[in-house]
């Protein structure tokens, strides 16, 4: 099978000595522009979503990237780094899916896909693993997916190629793993199939990110709005909610709602919604901005280097 090479440094507009913070940045301006709830073309932004989610799953992973960079000119090389091919009863079997969120190029090097168990006459077929992006809005909800698994006997050359329904279910936690009965290889002997194993991972999200079903927010306020307290309006995955920011609010401190997270299971309960005071100094001051700040400084009783905060 034919898989055309991805540049995932290209993808998200980096050069490739880009460190973790770069990646970072260039992925949350993207992923802002081409989140399908904001952009007009609904089909093109998934599509252009998932690539950029694809590059920044590998990029910002130290191990992946690593892998990746080694990979070179030998990305070609069959047999390198290529966890879809494995072994059966003393022949190579190859398989490959479609659906997953992923491209044949990621699935190839980068799913960690696996085959388990034997193919002798008249046992049942080995069970299959990948992993399968999914978006923070599918977890929220719940969604269906339709899978393809195909399968190439290098004997024959024959492919054989089904597609099925994956239910994601509520609040599924990055990581965790769903079992596809039946949907793995093809028994022998008239053995029944094998299992599929999908590896849930959270697609990266430009306002979120996630622990466990608690949700976080990156939350930027000015130094006055820190020291003096402010109502800001602040994203969540069902709607804008109206967040108090506390009078001398600190940087890193949590502001947590409770009970707007994502699902845990079908409950009905939620994790927690957190902010993270992230206080934002400004980059460029005309000339009254410095005179007041040179005004603040000669008012203020307190010095960091006297007077630390507790």
């Amino acid at each position: 099978m034919s898989v055309e090479f991805k540049d995932y440094y290209v993808t998200l507009g980096v050069p490739r000595d880009a460190s973790t913070a770069d990646i970072k940045k260039a992925f949350r301006k993207l992923a802002r522009v081409h989140h399908p709830d904001v952009a007009k073309n609904k089909k093109s932004a998934e599509a252009k979503f998932k690539e950029i989610n694809e590059a920044n799953e590998v990029l910002s992973d130290p191990e992946k990237r690593k892998k990746y960079d080694q990979l070179g000119a030998d990305w070609q090389n069959p047999h390198a780094g290529r966890p879809g091919r494995s072994s059966s009863a003393g022949y190579d079997r190859e398989f490959n899916f479609g659906g997953t969120g992923f491209s044949d190029f990621f699935e190839q090097y980068f799913s960690g896909a696996s085959r388990h168990g034997g193919q002798d006459r008249g046992r049942k077929g080995g069970d299959v693993e990948g992993d399968i992006l999914v978006t923070l809005e599918e977890i929220m909800h719940g969604a269906v997916r339709p899978i393809t698994l195909q399968t190439t006997d290098p004997r024959t050359g024959k492919t054989t190629t089904h597609t099925f329904q994956v239910r994601i279910p509520l609040g599924v936690a990055d990581g965790k793993r769903i079992r596809v009965p039946s949907q793995g290889e093809p028994g022998s002997g008239g053995a029944a199939a094998g299992d599929l194993y999908l590896r849930i991972r959270h697609a990266a999200h430009p306002d979120f990110h996630t622990e466990g079903s608690d949700l976080y927010h990156e939350l930027d306020v000015s130094p006055w709005e820190a020291v003096l307290g402010a109502e800001i309006s602040v994203p969540t995955l069902d709607g804008a909610i109206t967040l108090r920011v506390p009078v001398g609010s600190e940087n890193g401190q949590q502001l947590r709602v409770r009970g707007r997270g994502l699902p845990k299971g079908k409950t009905g309960e939620r994790g927690d919604f957190y902010a993270l005071v992230n206080v934002v100094l400004p980059d460029q001051l005309n000339d009254e901005e410095i005179e007041l700040w040179q005004k603040l400084r000669s008012v203020s009783k307190f010095n960091p280097r006297i007077n630390p905060p507790c």
